[in-house]
Parts: C-alpha cells; sequence; structure tokens
C-alpha cells in the first residue's frame, strides 16, 4: 500500500515537558516525510526546552533533562524543521489535538509564522477511534501484528502512525487514499485555532468555545465588549490563538474602513 499524495507529507511525532499546550515545551521531535514518489525521509531530534522535564513525564518517554543538556533549543532548530515541513500536509496520532497546536506555539515564539491555511492534517487516531476505539499500540499490533516495543520514543511512534494509516487504508474500503478525504474524516470540529478555543459555527464564522461568551461570534463580543479582547491578548492563552483574533479584530476594522 502507497499513499496516493499530491504533496508530500510529514507524519510527526513531539515528546514533551507536559501537556499544556501553552507552557509545555518540545523536548524530541522526529518526522518522516513521505513524497509522491514514495521517498521517505527522516528527521530525529532531541531539544533542550530550556524548563525542567518532570520526572513522571521523564518516565513516560525516557528522556530527563541529563538527556537534553547539550541538545539544541527548539528555536535553534525552527528553521530546518520548517523548511522540512513547509511544503507538506501534516500527519500524526492524535496530532489535530495536541502535536500540531504544540508545534504551532513553537514555531510563534521561534518568530516562524506557522499556519495550516494551505495545508492538510490526517490525524490518525481520529481515524482509528472512528473504526476501532483503541491506543497506538493496539492499533499497531491490531492492524500490523506487530508490537510496539518503544512505544513513546518519537522516532518509533513517527514510522508506527505511517505504518498503521497504510494498513487503515488497505483494511477499510470506506476510505479513500486521498489527503484531503482522510484530513477531512479524521477532523473533528472545525475550529478557528489549533486549541478549540475558537470554533466555526454553520455560516463559517468564528465563535467563542468558552466561557461567557460561549457559543458567540467572535465579531459581536468584540464590538460589545472592547475590553475583553485585550484582556484574551494577556491572559494564558497559546500564542496562535492569540494571533487568530488579532487577526478578526485586524478584519473587523478593515471591513468598517471599507
Amino acid at each position: 500500500m502507497q499513499l496516493n499524495l499530491n504533496k508530500p507529507i510529514c507524519f510527526f511525532d513531539l515528546e514533551t515537558t507536559g501537556i499544556n499546550i501553552s507552557k509545555d515545551r518540545i523536548v524530541e521531535i522526529s518526522i518522516l516525510k513521505v513524497h509522491p514518489n514514495g521517498k521517505e525521509e527522516t528527521y530525529t531530534k532531541l531539544v533542550n526546552p530550556t524548563i525542567p522535564i518532570p520526572p513522571e513525564v521523564t518516565k513516560v518517554h525516557g528522556i530527563s533533562d541529563a538527556d537534553v543538556a547539550d541538545a539544541p533549543t527548539f528555536k535553534e532548530i525552527s528553521k530546518e524543521v520548517h523548511n522540512l515541513i513547509k511544503d507538506s500536509d501534516l500527519g500524526g496520532f492524535n496530532s489535530n489535538r495536541f502535536d500540531i497546536p504544540l508545534l504551532a506555539e513553537e514555531m510563534l515564539r521561534a518568530e516562524i509564522d506557522f499556519d495550516m491555511k494551505n495545508r492538510l492534517a490526517v490525524d490518525v487516531q481520529t481515524i482509528f477511534h472512528k473504526m476501532e476505539q483503541r491506543t497506538l499500540s493496539a492499533a499497531y499490533k491490531f492492524y500490523c501484528d506487530k508490537s510496539l516495543d518503544d512505544a513513546h520514543s518519537a522516532e518509533a511512534d513517527t514510522k508506527a502512525t505511517y505504518e498503521v494509516l497504510k494498513a487503515q487504508l488497505a483494511r477499510y474500503e470506506a476510505l479513500e487514499n486521498d489527503t484531503r478525504f482522510l484530513a477531512e474524516f479524521s477532523s473533528r470540529k472545525k475550529f478557528a485555532d489549533f486549541a478549540g478555543f475558537l470554533i466555526f459555527n454553520k455560516e463559517g464564522e468564528e465563535c467563542f468555545s468558552f466561557g461567557k461568551h460561549k457559543g458567540k461570534r467572535v465579531v459581536d463580543v468584540m464590538e460589545q465588549e472592547p475590553g475583553y479582547f485585550g484582556w484574551l491578548l494577556n491572559a494564558d492563552f497559546p500564542l496562535y490563538t492569540k494571533k487568530v483574533l488579532t487577526a478578526i479584530k485586524l478584519r473587523q476594522f478593515n471591513n468598517k474602513l471599507s
């Protein structure tokens, strides 16, 4: 089974200091870039997160502060990571909810203007959960009849994710070997940001998904309560969420001028 690709797709996995998209940092990144002709490129790097790795997290992925003490920071490798993925769609396991949002935060901290406007995202976990309801290790065993001995190793998880997707395509006739179909099939709600604080309504308008303004259009809230925008920018929200809010604010301002 070979993926039917119109452009490259980068399967990637992150090991991190935790699961808080705004505060936690990458300690290892692994990327498997698959080209339309089937050629594969692998990129794996340990990363100094510049903050301590909690002992309970080290127990999960096996990476300690000592392991990354001499590793480059993400900012130091951000350009080479961006150059590798900039022409590609993205794929991963739970990537829509965690890996892509956290990668976006790291990119923005490194002053690289990362977004998903011209790329698709295939979340293999969502496909798996819609079809079978399992974990990555179980998915690997179920679809590929192999044991994932190095689970929580970024490179092993990345390769397993790629193999699982190919096996899913071979198993399910309902799945189309097309990146756009897989991206739409593996998506959940349509978010305006990565972290899910802003969602689209049926008309395609950005709305808040949380707090006192949940369900309200962002433009209406900004119009009726201007101070709320300032509070959001100063509060502990992901950088990408703030970037989207700023873009909406500028669009609203330009619409008034036109």
